[in-house]
């Protein structure tokens, strides 16, 4: 197996570190060349050139670019479409965008991949088009929850906050664990597979349930909230596991 990702930040460094061990051939990306490590390859555009060293011929390729590059200012969607002309020419098997449910709508409810979407942020207008792109490019997207693991533990980055958020509104959350598993369940089987998948947790507790519990783990001192109005936003992440997968790993 081959695989080219996109963006080794904390996703795709995890998804890189797991595809070595499993003896997979992988070329990760960066923005800067890193002549310390043969693995990350570079690929940035400059003045709407693309500048890259990546030639994995063959592989699946996985979009892993940080959540933090896809606002107006970036040039994340330029970036995306570069990614797909070039995993094109290097007879890619297989392009994989790794999205985010924050693509469905506000309101309450219960999402699959058919739930009602959202483009009224500019955040969620370029992440439908990202979607697009790759559909349009025969690929296929993974919308993930928010994420948890490794040097992202809950406790810590609400502790002692005043969130927006209302205290009796439910979470949806992934733990990074799953969504490596996720993307080697899908590349396993491709073929099969969908267009696309929600990674989301099938546990949903209240934000003040689950944050406390988190704090009182680490610690540290739980957030306060916006309101404690009720809401049921619930993202269901279940379709995957028609292709073998299941979740392990605990919000």
């Amino acid at each position: 197996m081959k695989l080219v990702v996109l963006g080794a930040g904390w996703l795709g460094s995890a998804l890189i570190e797991k595809a070595t061990q499993i003896n997979w051939r992988v070329q990760g990306t960066s923005r800067s060349p890193n002549p310390s490590d043969a693995i990350i390859r570079q690929f940035t555009l400059q003045e709407d050139e693309l500048i890259h060293s990546v030639d994995l011929k063959g592989a699946y390729w996985v979009c892993a670019i940080p959540p933090r590059a896809r606002h107006a200012d970036s040039n994340y969607l330029e970036t995306l479409s570069s990614a797909l002309r070039l995993s094109d020419e290097l007879a890619c098997k297989g392009f994989l965008l790794c999205s985010s449910t924050g693509v469905y709508s506000e309101q309450d409810g219960t999402y699959t991949e058919n739930g009602e979407l959202d483009n009224e942020t500019t955040r969620k207008k370029i992440l439908l088009e990202a979607e697009q792109r790759v559909l349009d490019a025969k690929g296929k997207v993974l919308r993930l929850a928010g994420l948890v693991g490794p040097n992202r533990e809950p406790g810590q980055f609400v502790a002692g906050k005043t969130l927006k958020s209302s205290s009796a509104a439910v979470v949806n959350m992934v733990h990074q664990v799953d969504v490596i598993a996720a993307i080697e369940t899908l590349i396993l089987n491709w073929a099969e597979a969908d267009a696309i998948y929600n990674i989301c947790y099938p546990n949903h507790p209240t934000r003040q349930d689950y944050y406390q519990q988190r704090c009182a783990k680490l610690g540290t001192q739980p957030p306060s909230f916006a309101s404690d109005i009720v809401s049921a936003r619930v993202i269901d992440g279940s379709a995957i596991e028609a292709l073998g997968f299941s979740y392990q790993a605990e919000i």
